[in-house]
């Protein structure tokens, strides 16, 4: 395959599958970037705390949150929806509020991987400055990802006083 079909086979795959593919690698790991949209106040909020931390006090740990964010093929709010990023947060580092423990589905609903969906879990934590890449394991999936496995860098990119964006990378391999 010529460098300018690869090009070309890689953006027909990005149009249609609203992700952006950066390709199988040598390994055979697919790699797909999306953007997290969350909205955590007002009327269509996608995330929401749940509990408050049983210690009381000015303590974080041990609280629960929920999530149904948007997932996009880009940072801009109005690029093409390709799917929902949904699951649950559980502060649980006693030292440090800023770390939490969680559990993500990604549900693919438009492009080439409608109807699949990859499972990450682990440890979030942006580190001191908040700009570490927090990496997580991929569990597995469903539908073209059945029997995955591979990690995701998750970083911020941008907020404001009621929004979150965070770009999500994920390295995935299949058996199927």
């Amino acid at each position: 395959m010529t460098a300018t079909t690869f090009c070309l086979l890689a953006a027909v795959l990005a149009a249609t599958t609203g992700t952006l593919v950066a390709g199988a690698g040598d390994d055979g790991t697919t790699h797909i970037r999306l953007y997290i949209h969350e909205t955590f106040s007002g009327a269509n909020a996608t995330a929401v705390h749940v509990t408050d931390s049983p210690l009381g006090g000015n303590s974080t740990y041990g609280t629960l949150s929920v999530f149904d964010d948007e997932l996009r093929q880009g940072s801009d709010a109005a690029s093409q929806l390709v799917g929902r990023a949904q699951g649950i947060t559980m502060q649980a580092d006693l030292q440090d509020s800023g770390v939490f423990s969680t559990l993500l589905t990604v549900v693919f609903t438009n492009g080439g991987y409608k109807g699949s969906t990859l499972v990450l879990g682990g440890r979030v934590d942006f580190g001191p400055d908040g700009k570490a890449a927090a990496e997580r394991a991929v569990v597995g999936g469903t539908g073209r990802f059945r029997l995955a496995r591979g990690y995701s860098l998750m970083s911020k990119f941008g907020a404001t006083s009621s929004t979150a964006v965070l770009k999500l990378d994920l390295y995935v391999k299949t058996d199927v």
